[in-house]
């Protein structure tokens, strides 16, 4: 390798990959799935000297096993089951499951395909080492250190100074500029902010060194993976999801995200008995205010009140926009965010926008349609106008009745 281990820790990740896991391992061992690579930036090239780096990276990732510290660590997370964590005590990341290629035109390939319990892990560990060697060898890395930090000391004075008054977690493993950077974010952001602004972070290794709460609860790939379901029609998927969801965690770790396949559709499921279990909702796509006000609207259709539920907002935030939607929200409902590239990879360069997306179980597609139709992502074009057809068909039918 040419750079020290960009993952030292399989704890170094988002605490949403263990909470769908463990679902996962106690309900869909069958189920096995295909993640594929996707840069959304334009005119991004990657070298071979780049995809040597990653490939040597990924090898030393699937040499790492969980420490003993590690596991007991996850077993203190109260929804964490210790059958889990013994499986976690077995399981590592196999090499065999990942292969990353560079195609003639200098756009990276990079396909996992096993055990959807063990494929799925690989997507966060994977985007690390994509965006750590690609920043440290297209550019100056130091030079793109100090503008972050230039950066990171104006949010902080922002925040001491009364501009920002909302809270929030750090969401930025993904997409960090370097596994040292984030260190360097999350600790100074949970120490230096005088009004504690700062409310955790997703990544579970930076929560256990810096006795910070992780934060997370699930993400489209685990609503995605029961369009894979033979016997779950399509337009019911979060039905089966949120079902065992509720039944896997008994009411704790409650944050529904409603955009897998549409928040429209998500209202027909999100109902008495799930907006009663949940402890509230998680924005990723579409206009915010419009998404808020939907949300309110639902809840107040159940007679429940809007101030004891939360608006988690995720979508692209920087500290300007989350800040006008805590002053427009926050005498409504409660309100969050989760702020991923905007802390963690705020340079004097454009920070890549890459993702790795489920796009089979069990050999069948599956796709996110999300509430912004450009961020679909499906390599099988007839199936993902089935999915918006059934989607369709279910609200028309179904909402009409509300």
């Amino acid at each position: 390798m040419r750079f020290e281990p960009i993952v030292k820790s399989l704890l170094d990740t988002d605490l949403y990959k263990f909470n769908m896991d463990q679902v996962i391992f106690h309900k869909h061992t069958d189920l096995c799935g295909q993640y594929f690579f996707k840069c959304r930036n334009k005119d991004v090239v990657f070298t071979k000297e780049m995809v040597d780096e990653i490939n040597a990276q990924i090898d030393h990732l699937c040499s790492l096993r969980f420490k003993n510290k590690e596991l007991d660590y996850l077993r203190s997370i109260r929804f964490i089951k210790n059958d889990y964590v013994e499986f976690l005590r077995l399981w590592h990341p196999l090499r065999d499951y990942v292969t990353a290629e560079l195609s003639d035109e200098g756009e990276l390939h990079i396909k996992v395909d096993g055990p959807l319990f063990s494929a799925m892990q690989f997507e966060n560990y994977l985007l690390e080492i994509v965006n750590e060697v690609y920043f440290r060898m297209k550019y100056d890395y130091e030079a793109l250190r100090r503008s972050a930090n230039e950066k990171l000391e104006q949010k902080i004075r922002d925040f001491n100074e009364g501009k920002y008054n909302f809270k929030f977690a750090e969401f930025g493993c993904r997409r960090r500029l370097s596994r040292e950077w984030e260190d360097e974010v999350v600790r100074r952001l949970s120490t230096e902010l005088i009004n504690k602004n700062m409310v955790g972070t997703s990544n579970v290794y930076l929560a256990m060194k810096y006795d910070l709460t992780p934060i997370g609860t699930y993400a489209h790939e685990f609503v995605q993976m029961y369009q894979g379901i033979d016997r779950i029609p399509l337009a019911y998927t979060n039905h089966y999801a949120m079902r065992d969801w509720y039944d896997e965690y008994d009411g704790d770790n409650g944050t529904a995200l409603t955009d897998t396949v549409t928040t429209d559709l998500f209202l027909l499921d999100f109902n008495r008995s799930m907006v009663n279990n949940y402890t509230g909702v998680r924005h990723d796509s579409g206009d915010p205010y419009e998404w808020g006000e939907k949300m309110i609207r639902h809840y107040e259709s159940y007679g429940v009140d809007p101030k004891t539920k939360l608006l988690l907002f995720s979508d692209s935030l920087d500290f300007d926009r989350a800040e006008q939607l805590y002053r427009y929200f926050k005498d409504k409902t409660k309100v969050s965010f989760g702020i991923g590239t905007f802390v963690t990879n705020d340079t004097c360069e454009t920070a890549l926008n890459i993702v790795i997306k489920l796009q089979y179980v069990n050999g069948r597609p599956v796709a996110k349609l999300s509430d912004t139709p450009g961020k679909a992502m499906c390599s099988d074009t007839e199936y993902l106008e089935y999915l918006k057809r059934s989607v369709e068909f279910r609200i028309k039918r179904e909402g009409q009745k509300q």
